[in-house]
């Protein structure tokens, strides 16, 4: 993510409620990537917590240009490099005490592969909502990229990760 940053403090924000209502209200299922639209509306249901935007993590290949792929990569594979497209949930979470274990609980799943898996804010997404959290898969030394090159073999490194990043999601 271009404006990935290290993890800053809860402060108090007091517009969270107002914040979360309205972001429910604009909320889209039929714009979130089909592999995660049950995630995103398991957290629309909790009340110390909001998604603010979110990408199931696509692969682009010689065989496949479709930039929304979902599709898993081939099992083999000799064409030229793949780009991904960073795979990322980004959460604003309420100052309260479900908020911080929810906080907890998500720091955690970094623990998956600390070299593919990042916890952390958004200058961007702080800026308009304090409290705000970004869960992404993607190479630590690109971390700050919202698109990368790769090898094959380090493609379905990051697809196997990106597997269990989002399993781990739904059991928080």
């Amino acid at each position: 993510m271009e404006t990935f940053t290290q993890t800053k403090p809860f402060v108090n924000n007091h517009d969270f409620e107002l914040q979360r209502k309205r972001s429910l209200k604009k909320l889209d299922f039929n714009s979130i990537d089909e592999p995660i639209v049950d995630i995103i509306k398991g957290f629309s249901k909790r009340n110390y917590c909001f998604t603010l935007q979110s990408c199931y993590g696509h692969f682009i290949h010689d065989f496949q240009n479709n930039k929304k792929n979902i599709e898993p990569l081939p099992l083999s594979y000799s064409g030229s490099e793949i780009e991904y497209r960073i795979a990322y949930i980004a959460f604003c979470i309420e100052s309260s005490e479900p908020g911080k274990a929810f906080l907890n609980k998500l720091q955690k799943i970094q623990r998956i592969d600390e070299n593919y898996i990042q916890f952390g804010c958004a200058d961007w997404f702080w800026q308009r909502h304090l409290n705000s959290f970004v869960l992404q898969v993607e190479p630590e030394r690109f971390k700050y990229e919202d698109k990368i090159m790769v090898d094959y073999a380090e493609a379905v490194h990051i697809e196997k990760v990106r597997n269990i990043f989002f399993s781990r999601i739904r059991q928080t």
